[in-house]
């Protein structure tokens, strides 16, 4: 009987180990479904890190273009101050020689000469011209060889050797007083003309004009002939903003015919604007055209024109005529960011608080949502003051939000910038924020500084 519970007992042992113990067969198959585990985690693991990868290089790569851009756009402004500094060096210059502010007028038109900027031979003209004032004539001769041999090719030749052929004949000789005060007199009888009967002097002053008078005399005799009503001096006017005469004549042509905006006189700057390639000239022509009240001409040069340079410009004048549909319009269907960037700068001057909003909140380009939050912070508290508290709150990127600060900063809104440092939680915009409420001079700000140091 013991026997048999053995025997039973042993049996029962040996089935286990024959169910518990794995065959060759599962084993492998075990082994081989573990490697394919592995592998595919091992590929899974891989893919992430190459997605990782990816996104970092398109990180960088993003970033790598906004700086371009920023660079871009500096490099831009940089540009247009420049062209904005030149132009205004040479008024002042040219107010010199309004005021015969001699001494200043050589200063001032020489830094410009110094610089090679545009308008030098220009420059170097006038500062002949200054020097013969002074009895200088070594010098004037010297500066009209300058003009002559650096710009073969100007439109100041023909005045410069005007100059030249009245320094030579003084030239070692004094100056009497009939010869020193000649050009005085001259402008005395223009301005008497001007107020008396320019009707009458309309003739007169077109071979005033043709002759070798300085371009000072030309430039009194212009404005005469722009207060006269009569075709004959409107035609007189019409030649010269096309160029017959020197460039500094030609602007100031133009810029007549903007301000007495007739029909006709806007015909005349529409055609001068299709017929020339000169930017410099185009530029000016849009600015008369915004003189003139013609906005349909000012759209259709920020619609086609070909220069993002003068789509600018027309744009800008948009701006300064308030022109807020037309700019909203046309930002719809621009492509160029640099000309999208200028027409939020158009809107924030026609005082367009509402879509300046509208592309904070929703543009897809981020440079673009910052630039019309700036802008904001330009049109005043009242208008976007709670607009760009809303922007800040509800936008999570750290661009958009620091743009909300400067914004706000850039109106004053003391109060504003205090309300959202109390809720900040981020430390580093809470950090900027206080930064900008450290230099501001308003009780808001301070009372809030005070509440730190507590």
């Amino acid at each position: 009987m013991e026997t048999r519970k053995t025997v039973a007992c042993i049996t029962l042992l040996v089935a286990a180990l024959v169910v518990v113990k794995p065959t060759p067969a599962i084993a492998g198959q075990d082994e081989r479904a573990q490697a394919r585990f592995d592998e595919e985690q091992t590929r899974e693991r891989a893919e992430r890190e190459l997605a990782d990868q990816a996104r970092e290089r398109a990180d960088q790569d993003r970033e790598r273009a906004d700086r371009e851009r920023e660079r871009a756009d500096r490099d831009r402004e940089r540009a247009q101050q420049a062209r904005e500094r030149v132009e205004t060096s040479y008024e002042r210059a040219q107010d010199a020689i309004e005021r015969e502010q001699w001494t200043q007028a050589i200063e001032r038109f020489g830094a410009i000469v110094a610089a090679n900027a545009p308008r030098a031979d220009a420059a170097l003209y006038w500062r002949a011209y200054a020097f013969d004032k002074l009895n200088r004539q070594a010098d004037a001769l010297t500066a009209v060889a300058q003009l002559l041999k650096t710009y073969p090719t100007s439109r100041w030749l023909n005045e410069a050797k005007a100059l030249e052929i009245q320094v030579r004949q003084r030239a070692g000789q004094p100056v009497s007083p009939d010869q020193q005060n000649d050009e005085d007199l001259k402008l005395l009888a223009i301005q008497g003309l001007s107020q008396s009967d320019p009707e009458q002097a309309v003739p007169l002053l077109e071979k005033f004009l043709q002759g070798n008078q300085s371009p000072r005399l030309k430039e009194r005799a212009l404005f005469v002939l722009a207060q006269s009503g009569s075709a004959r001096a409107r035609q007189v006017i019409t030649g010269v903003a096309r160029g017959n005469s020197n460039p500094d004549l030609q602007q100031k042509a133009i810029q007549y015919l903007g301000m007495n905006g007739t029909p006709a006189n806007r015909q005349i700057l529409g055609e001068i604007y299709e017929s020339t390639n000169d930017v410099d000239i185009k530029r000016r022509i849009l600015r008369a055209f915004m003189m003139s009240g013609d906005r349909q001409r000012v759209l259709a040069a920020a619609t086609s024109e070909k220069s993002t340079e003068l789509r600018v410009e027309a744009v800008r004048q948009l701006g300064m005529m308030g022109a807020r549909d037309e700019l909203w319009q046309l930002y719809q269907k621009e492509q160029s960011v640099d000309v999208r960037q200028q027409m939020l700068q158009g809107m924030m001057m026609s005082g367009d608080a509402t879509h300046l909003i509208e592309v904070a909140n929703s543009d897809s380009n981020m440079d673009l949502r910052r630039q019309a939050i700036r802008q904001l912070g330009m049109v005043g508290a009242s208008r976007a003051g709670e607009a760009l508290v809303t922007i800040y709150t509800r936008q999570t990127d750290p661009g958009i939000k620091s743009a909300a600060i400067e914004a706000l900063f850039i109106q004053g809104n003391a109060e504003a910038l205090v309300g959202l440092a109390r809720k900040e939680t981020d430390r580093d915009m809470k950090r900027r924020i206080v930064e900008k409420l450290s230099i501001m001079r308003s009780p808001a700000a301070t009372n809030y500084l005070l509440e730190l140091l507590k």
